[in-house]
């Protein structure tokens, strides 16, 4: 993508549907007269008293709980510096979107219009009794010491500045599990810092609660070592300088146990790294370039310990590892302040969540078959489930027994259960599935590129490193279209019916009716077949030309499914083809079999499709708590078609006993679990949460997903096809350019398993 074309996108996505990136979206009941009565006027009158007489109220009957200001001048601004308040604004509102999908806080944006120190102050002050918690961002050293320094002094909530202490924190993290490797203590270590900000500083401080000495610390600014006769420095900065002669980067890195980057780019040579102590750990943090690459750095030294900010790296130190989860265990506690055991409590529960088995979830999102910890698993990944469980609590704990919380937690396994839940409240599955994707690329062909919306999703795939798309279609269409969209990247364009490709289409008849000989189809055909770009697109995965496609953008399901019916072999083992719909609803992923094939599917088409759709949410690291639904509950209609689910169910219960699976059960008993327990203790789903739900027709499965999606907004990815043997998946009629996207994901996920089947089978 060029500049001008990523500048583009970047304004169209704040600017569309609607301009900005957050909204605030009622929490109760306003159909009726009487509930905007005690929404305002006269029932808002009796909170309102309440909190008069008892101030502390106000976390009772109001949101400011688990409400969040981020709060800025616009003074230093990511990587633009000092651009103003105004145009800081979307940067405070992508932060408030990260506070609410990673732990489920609520936010306000607040961008103040002054540099003057106390009247920033002061306006913080003002406007605190509307929240839980502050975060400071995006405001300039040294001004950002003394503004939350006073604010945590003057104020009764959690105020932090994460510019400063959540890369701290994060590091730190990382240094404990480091030196843990390396086999060193923080005592011994010598350091140098390249950087002298607030954020370097905030880092330091953090190293030196660790055991790291002040006199092993070496720092830097732009104009070279930290020295005590240099007047310019701050008071927080005196505290690093040494006396003596200067002496520059190379010559204190020799030796040197760490190296710490929040600098600039490229700044520590390959020849530095070599002149460093053994096992050397080097955390290069500067973004979008690091002081040192990663691959240099690896392949100077295979001893090094490497972190850096970057998401294509082992090792991110990522500040979303930190503070939502810390302003979260803050926020239930009522803590009055973020202190430095709360910091220490949230360093520590980093560090050991990454000594401990990780989920097979993380696994799949990030393409590993075991991520352990080691050189390159020091910290755990983003998206990490356990994250929000584990550092909340103990940041909480801390809280507690250091003082500064109001409402301590009593039934710590109840809170935890309770903050798995918030982890439904967002789409983290997209994510996990573009990243998975993303490890090994492939190619995937999109039938249908001649349309502009498929070609905006090919161009995505294509950018974001998901696959590399092979285009079907007339060739000076598409490139008019990709010129119009600011597509320059040199793709495969196939037009089936030129001339040029006369050779392959005769080739890929004579395969095809190899095949089909004794099925009616004759090699007249199977030539006529190849001049339809389905046909040929199935034809190129056939032959191995292409890894996966995606289709169905412009034409009815039945009338795409049936060329892939046709042209493509069930997988061995599979008695049918069915599909799933996984549905990014509140309390998680939920999948949905058969959305798409088998109208009416008998007693053993519903046992395979069971079995098909549990393989496929395990693809996703998800278990699946299975749900064979119907109108009826164990037993009550003896009619048939819930006669044929309970049989599928006891076949499953007798062949497959350690699937997770019940039925026939009607829907709401299924998704209400304290329903289930209290009427059908004895089912298998007693307790459990249901993740799947495999329907007794189509028209079931079909309606309700589509129904979710619209009435409800809940994203659906799909339908995914199972017990096809190639990775073909068919979009429904008109979908959207995010869902083709996230079907091309899929195709590439779908290819990776089964490269992987065949390499584990020796084909």
């Amino acid at each position: 993508m060029n500049k001008e074309t990523k500048r583009r996108e970047a304004l169209v996505y704040h600017a569309e549907p609607t301009p900005g990136k957050i909204q605030v979206v009622p929490t109760k009941k306003y159909a009726t007269q009487r509930d905007l009565s005690l929404a305002y006027s006269p029932g808002v009158a009796e909170p309102c008293l309440e909190i008069a007489a008892n101030p502390e109220d106000v976390y009772k009957y109001t949101a400011k709980g688990n409400l969040v200001a981020v709060i800025s001048n616009g003074t230093a601004v990511l990587g633009l510096g000092d651009i103003g308040p105004e145009a800081g604004k979307p940067v405070m509102e992508g932060k408030g979107l990260l506070f609410k999908i990673f732990s489920d806080i609520d936010v306000f944006d607040i961008e103040i219009g002054t540099k003057d120190v106390e009247e920033f102050i002061q306006t913080v002050k003002n406007i605190a009794p509307t929240f839980g918690g502050i975060n400071l961002e995006d405001i300039k050293a040294p001004e950002s010491f003394e503004i939350e320094r006073r604010l945590i002094e003057e104020l009764d909530i959690p105020v932090m500045h994460d510019d400063q202490h959540g890369t701290a924190i994060i590091s730190s993290a990382a240094l404990i599990n480091a030196l843990e490797l390396a086999g060193k203590k923080a005592e011994d270590i010598k350091v140098v810092v390249s950087g002298a900000g607030s954020a370097a500083i905030a880092c330091t401080d953090l190293y030196v609660l660790l055991g790291v000495k002040v006199e092993n610390v070496l720092m830097f600014n732009s104009k070279g070592l930290l020295t005590k006769d240099n007047p310019s420095l701050s008071e927080l900065q005196l505290k690093y300088a040494v006396d003596g002669a200067k002496i520059d980067l190379a010559e204190a890195v020799k030796d040197a146990d760490v190296f710490i980057g929040l600098s600039s780019g490229n700044i520590l040579s390959a020849e530095m790294l070599l002149s460093m102590a053994e096992s050397p750990i080097v955390f290069a943090m500067a973004n979008p370039n690091p002081e040192i690459d990663y691959n240099l750095a690896v392949e100077t030294r295979k001893d090094v310990i490497m972190a850096t900010g970057r998401s294509d790296f082992p090792n991110q130190v990522n500040n979303v590892l930190g503070f939502p989860y810390i302003f979260r265990g803050a926020l239930d506690v009522r803590a009055t302040k973020i202190n430095e055991a709360m910091k220490m409590a949230a360093v520590k529960a980093l560090a050991s969540l990454a000594k401990q088995s990780v989920p097979e979830q993380v696994n799949v999102a990030y393409g590993a078959t075991k991520l352990g910890f080691g050189r390159e698993y020091i910290i755990p990944k983003p998206f990490d489930p356990r994250l929000i469980a584990v550092v909340a609590p103990a940041v909480a704990k801390a809280a507690i027994e250091s003082g500064v919380a109001k409402n301590p937690i009593t039934d710590w396994a109840a809170y935890e259960e309770k903050l798995l839940e918030r982890l439904g409240n967002d789409n983290k599955m997209v994510r996990l599935i573009t990243n998975r994707a993303k490890m090994d690329p492939k190619r995937v062909v999109f039938a249908e590129a001649e349309h502009l919306n498929v070609l905006k999703a090919a161009q995505i795939v294509y950018e974001e490193g998901i696959g590399f798309p092979i285009l079907l279609g007339n060739k000076e269409i598409i490139l008019e279209l990709k010129k119009e969209l600011g597509f320059d990247a040199d793709v495969e364009i196939i037009d089936p019916k030129t001339n040029e490709e006369e050779e392959r289409r005769n080739r890929f008849a004579n395969s095809y009716w190899e095949t089909r000989e004794r099925r009616g189809v004759s090699l007249l055909d199977a030539q006529r077949f190849m001049r339809e770009r389905n046909y040929f697109a199935a034809m190129l995965v056939n032959e191995g030309e292409a890894d996966g496609l995606v289709t169905g953008y412009s034409r009815s399901y039945p009338s795409v499914v049936k060329p892939m019916m046709q042209l493509i072999e069930k997988a061995q083992g599979a008695s049918l083809v069915a599909t799933t719909n996984m549905m990014l609803t509140a309390r998680g992923p939920m999948f949905l079999a058969d959305t798409a094939i088998n109208i009416n599917p008998s007693a053993d088409d519903l046992v395979n499709i069971a079995i098909m759709t549990a393989k496929t949410a395990k693809m996703f690291g998800i278990e699946p708590v299975i749900a064979m639904v119907s109108y009826s509950n164990f037993g009550s209609s003896i009619h048939e078609n819930a006669s044929k689910v309970r049989e599928a169910v006891a076949y499953l219960h007798k062949n497959h006993p350690d699937m997770i699976v019940d039925g026939e059960i009607q829907a709401d008993f299924a998704l209400n679990p304290e329903m289930l327990k209290e009427k059908f203790p004895f089912s298998k789903l007693a307790g459990k949460k249901v993740n799947t739900l495999v329907f007794p027709n189509l028209e079931s499965a079909n309606i309700t997903y589509k129904m979710l999606k619209e009435l409800y907004k809940v994203n659906s990815i799909g339908p995914i096809m199972m017990g096809m043997g190639k990775p073909v998946h068919i979009f429904q009629l008109g979908a959207s350019v995010e869902e083709m996207v996230n079907m091309a994901a899929i195709a590439v996920i779908d290819a990776q398993g089964k490269e992987l089947k065949k390499i584990k089978l020796g084909k």
